[in-house]
Parts: structure tokens; sequence; C-alpha cells
């Protein structure tokens, strides 16, 4: 009797996605999946919350239980090798404690934090109270954070300049900080990576006239993608910005709302930032 030889051991690097499921595939988990797949890793999905929406906005949502979160994280952890961790909805304030009890047990993981206080269409999906439970538990424990500009306001209301916003973010605990400009009225999007109390890059995109359902969760999740495959940090930043412009570049209508990111294209770059 012969037996086939057991398979290999899985090559693609695996990326821990938690975030909230979005039955469009636009954002949360289904864009950190597609993303994490173009990008040649391994996605490993938990599930924080239950969305309701379409491409327009969220209508609601239900978080799941924290214990649950829990229990699918460690499933995985103790079943493979995970070598970086990607947080976008975390849905409620224990679900941040939650995370924050896996994060401490991981502490070599690169983790990247797209701190999502509104959706795209404007529904608020963390309050004052969420914000704050992230910004004790999880921003020290932080590789990168990729807060849009007005996210960067949002945690940081006393700075009065998005420069200050980063400063105060940096001294909140986490290693570095990407506030990116698309909702700032320039000429060009202007994307500021800090860390050491600097700014450590610039990069400048060509700004595109529509707007995108799923931008921030690509974003974050192809950084945390290039992180797990050894990238160092800088480079792995700008090569996510090019796979998510590219992505928003062929983004396409399937509702009547945003457009979706095509990143299946965003494996081509079309263009690089200027820095």
């Amino acid at each position: 009797m012969t037996t086939d030889p057991l398979p290999e051991p899985a090559t693609h690097p695996v990326v821990m996605c938690f975030s909230g499921h979005d039955a469009t595939a636009g954002a949360g988990l289904a864009a950190d999946i597609e993303t994490v797949m173009c990008l040649g890793g391994h996605p490993s999905p938990v599930v924080t919350s239950i969305t309701v929406q379409d491409t327009v906005d969220v209508k609601s949502f239900s978080s799941v239980s924290p214990s649950l979160v829990v229990a699918q994280a460690r499933a995985v952890l103790e079943d493979m090798k995970v070598d970086a961790i990607k947080i976008g909805m975390v849905g409620s304030v224990e679900n941040v404690a939650a995370i924050h009890s896996i994060l401490r047990d991981y502490p070599t993981l690169p983790v990247v934090l797209d701190p999502i206080v509104r959706a795209g269409g404007g529904a608020l999906l963390a309050d004052n109270e969420l914000a704050e439970a992230m910004i004790e538990l999880l921003l020290p424990l932080t590789t990168v954070l990729t807060p849009n500009s007005q996210e960067a306001r949002v945690l940081a209301p006393e700075a009065d300049t998005l420069d200050a916003c980063a400063h105060q973010l940096l001294a909140y605990g986490c290693r570095n900080v990407l506030i990116t400009g698309s909702h700032e009225r320039t000429a060009q999007v202007i994307n500021t990576l800090y860390g050491n109390d600097r700014v450590r890059e610039q990069f400048t995109w060509e700004r595109l006239a529509e707007t995108y359902h799923g931008s921030g969760c690509t974003l974050a999740s192809a950084i945390a993608a290039l992180l797990a495959q050894g990238l160092d940090l800088i480079t792995a930043v700008r090569e996510a910005q090019g796979f998510t412009w590219t992505a928003l570049r062929h983004g396409y209508r399937v509702g009547m709302g945003q457009l979706v990111p095509n990143r299946r294209l965003g494996i081509i770059p079309s263009r690089r930032g200027n820095h």
C-alpha cells in the first residue's frame, strides 16, 4: 500500500486580519483577503463584526463576542506561523481588549492598524470610548498606524496641524504613522510617513476623480502583506501605496455608491509615488 507524500509547508506568509464582514466585498475582510492574496500572502480573516452596508454607506453592524474573536485568532495562531497582523474595524471596546490580549502574546509580529472611525459614506463606526480604547490598548503595540487625515484629527483632537496629530499619535506609543491625504484639498494626494518623532518619508500621488469603497482597507492590508514578506518598512509602505493607487485607478462600479478597487490589477504597478 502506498500513500501520497505529505504536502510541503506553505511558503506564503500568513497575515491575520481582524475586521468586519462587508457583503459588498468592497471593504472589510473581503478587501483584506483579496489584497493579501494578490500580494502573494495567505490571509487569515478573523471576524470582529457583521455589517449591513452597500457601496453608499454602512446601515448597521453587530459586533462578534470578544470570546469568539479570541477563539478564532488563537485557533489559527496555534496551527500556523503568522507573519503579520492587520487590524481594521474592531466593533466594540471589548473586542479592542480581546485583540490586545492576542498582541501581547506575539510581541514580535508587525502590526498594521487602520483606525476606522467612520465608513466612507459617513456612518459612525467608533465612538469616543472606542477610540480611547484603541489609543490606550492598541496603539502602543502598533508598528504602522494608517489613519486618513480625518481619522488623525479625531484621534488627536487637540493638535492644530496634521504634523502635530502625527506627533501626538507617536506619543501614544505606535512606532510609525502614515497619514493619508486623500481628504485634503490639495492638487495631488500627499501621504506622509512619520516615525522617530520626525517625517521619515513623503509620497505624492495623482489625485483620482472618483471615491472608493475599501481604499483604506486595501492600503493597510497591503502594508501588512509586504511586511510579512520581510520588506523593510519604507519599501513596504511605498509598494503598498503603488498597489493601492493602481487598484483604485482601475476601480469599477458594481453598485450605486463608491467604486470598488480592482485589486486584481493592483499587482501591476502603473505608477510609483514620488518621495
